[in-house]
């Protein structure tokens, strides 16, 4: 039978502060065009990737503005995970702040330069491809902001300024590449990832406990206080030592620092008492994957391991594992439905689970051939099972009647 959790209510606008809106429902908020895109492209992107990889389409065929290798990297982090990241903070920046974040034409505006950007990025020219996508996290930052500053939300100000610093690395990005400089290209598509990384570590730190506790009887959660002073701190030091070339002891420290603290709040969480209830346990198997990608990130750096395959720790299994559960929840909760999770989901959050631990274990124990292919395979029907079920969901009117 599925599973129900209670829904999280954050605190609505009052209704009677603003006109309603009228327009098409797909624009009414920004987790509506911005998910749906966002998993169109993760299922599409990932099997353009695979067939490149396993030669099913030519190089020459691939992207027209960078090598196929600088392609996947960006337009994971920079593409797929951005306009999550945005889509989230639009939508709970409403919820944080009670005033409205873009709809309507502006939001509209802001998800056709970001798919603009995905077209041009992979078919050119350049300059096009660079100026769209150099110009979307700015706009979408600058948007956020404002929001913020109107409301006096001084708390959240630091996401913000996050999203505008991961539009300061992508511009730097395209400029190591213009410069000819690809190891500086690479530092910056590390750090960029280490700071989706860092979203997940404060955002999940919000809510990861408070869902739990909510929807789980009987589960003890416990916060070590300690940890959670030095959390974000060590987190931001280990995602800016990711940024550089150092490799050695002192980048092993830091990073081994940030999977001690990662591990303690994970193990505070009291995980084994979430496996009974999917749309919860999805997100502490996503959020141990930081522990693990940091881990293995400090044993590389002392050369025990693989730099590259300790990256995919964090970003296909923690970036994608809380991406794949936050989009179900709050598409749920935000279209008017009871957090409520059957067959579609479940699947959805093992195959990506799944994905992320073939493409992290399978360079260890499987020929190249099958753990690309099982990896991306397992990927791509996750985010395509997530279109099936969640598309109609996203175009249509809150089935409650309210706006949003």
């Amino acid at each position: 039978m599925p599973r129900q959790a209670p829904l999280l209510t954050i605190g609505q606008p009052d209704p009677a502060s603003r006109l309603p809106y009228t327009g098409r429902a797909v624009f009414a908020l920004g987790f509506r065009p911005f998910y749906l895109l966002a998993a169109a492209f993760a299922a599409l992107g990932m099997a353009l990737w695979a067939a490149l990889l396993l030669g099913v389409l030519p190089s020459a065929q691939g992207p027209a503005t960078m090598a196929p290798l600088f392609w996947h990297a960006h337009e994971m982090v920079f593409g797929f995970a951005a306009a999550v990241v945005v889509g989230f903070l639009f939508t709970a920046g409403k919820n944080w702040t009670g005033l409205q974040t873009p709809q309507g034409a502006q939001l509209a505006g802001l998800a056709a330069l970001w798919l603009a950007a995905r077209v041009l990025m992979w078919t050119g020219p350049v300059p096009l491809a660079v100026a769209a996508d150099v110009a979307f996290l700015p706009a979408c930052g600058v948007a956020f902001l404002r929001v913020l500053r109107r409301a006096k939300s001084a708390r959240n100000y630091g996401l913000a300024i996050a999203l505008l610093v991961l539009g300061a690395i992508n511009a730097a990005f395209h400029a190591a590449l213009a410069w000819d400089a690809p190891l500086a290209a690479l530092r910056c598509l590390d750090g960029a990832a280490g700071l989706v990384c860092l979203f997940v570590t404060v955002i999940g730190g919000r809510v990861i406990p408070m869902f739990t506790s909510n929807a789980v009887p009987g589960v003890h959660v416990r916060r070590v206080v300690w940890a959670e002073r030095a959390i974000v701190p060590a987190t931001a030091l280990a995602v800016a030592m990711l940024a550089t070339p150092l490799q050695g002891i002192v980048p092993a420290i830091v990073f081994a620092a940030a999977a001690v603290v990662q591990g303690v709040r994970c193990a505070g969480w009291d995980t084994r008492r979430t496996l009974r209830t999917p749309i919860v346990s999805i997100l502490h198997v996503a959020y141990a994957f930081l522990p693990i990608g940091f881990a293995m990130l400090a044993a590389a750096a002392l050369g025990w391991g693989d730099r590259s395959t300790a990256l995919h720790a964090l970003t296909a299994g923690a970036i994608g594992g809380a991406i794949i559960a936050m989009i179900t929840r709050t598409a749920l909760g935000h279209t008017g439905r009871m957090l409520r999770t059957g067959r579609a989901e479940h699947f959805a959050y093992a195959a990506v689970a799944l994905a992320a631990l073939v493409r992290v274990a399978g360079p260890a124990l499987l020929p190249r051939e099958v753990w690309i292919g099982g990896a991306s395979l397992l990927w791509v029907a996750a985010f395509a099972t997530y279109l099936w079920r969640y598309t109609p969901w996203l175009m249509a009117p809150r089935a409650d009647g309210r706006e949003g």
